[in-house]
């Protein structure tokens, strides 16, 4: 299937409130992530030429937009979504490459970091050349991290003063020190960080659910 992939303007604002309504739905379903970016939110994107958009037939198929943090020292590309009529086709990949390519035009010397709990989202990250980093290498930007509070593993965040989640952060520095052992990781760092994520992930989710169970009763 061919998707016109491209940087969303002013032209694609009509798309805005199916968008935002998607990326709330996706929040939900999965239990985590910002849950809300209001219509308004998203064509401001558009207006700024930071976002990449996704259509297939005039249907909205997938968006991203970036974020600048820390006085574009720190860019994320936020808000991933696909509509659920044309997934498995590859386009997440398609999008965030894209998104990528954008971010590094645009934004050069910036360090590109993502928070996630998408295993799909980090085997891309990892392709793209994106690294797995303690929640410490990101940006300090309290504006950022004000953002976490509506996702109900916040206070998970907070309990461990932002050094441990149910999120992986990822991180894509431009200029990564030579003597880093982490810029020289292999592919099979990361897919062993991948299983070693999925087992961690299952017992927090238990630990959380338990508790939860715990506080009803």
């Amino acid at each position: 299937m061919n998707f016109k992939v491209t940087v969303a303007d002013a032209s694609h604002f009509d798309y805005a409130d199916t968008i935002s309504t998607m990326i709330e739905a996706a929040a939900k379903a999965r239990g985590t992530g910002i849950s809300k970016r209001p219509p308004e939110y998203i064509r401001r994107k558009m207006e700024e030429g930071k976002a990449i958009i996704a259509v297939q037939h005039n249907e909205v198929a997938g968006f991203c937009y970036i974020e600048t943090w820390g006085h574009g020292k720190y860019i994320a590309n936020s808000g991933l979504i696909v509509n659920e009529n044309y997934r498995q086709y590859g386009l997440a990949k398609l999008i965030k490459k894209a998104a990528f390519k954008l971010s590094r035009k645009k934004y050069p010397e910036a360090k590109l970091f993502g928070i996630t709990t998408s295993l799909p989202v980090m085997k891309i990250n990892s392709d793209l050349g994106y690294k797995p980093v303690t929640f410490s290498e990101l940006t300090t930007d309290e504006q950022f991290w004000n953002g976490c509070q509506s996702c109900r593993n916040y206070d998970v965040l907070t309990r461990n003063d932002r050094k441990n989640c149910l999120c992986t952060a990822m991180l894509y520095d431009p200029n990564p020190k030579p003597s880093s052992k982490r810029a020289n990781a292999s592919r099979f760092n990361m897919r062993d960080h991948i299983k070693k994520y999925e087992r961690w992930l299952r017992l927090k989710q238990h630990t959380f659910l338990k508790t939860k169970k715990q506080t009803v009763s």
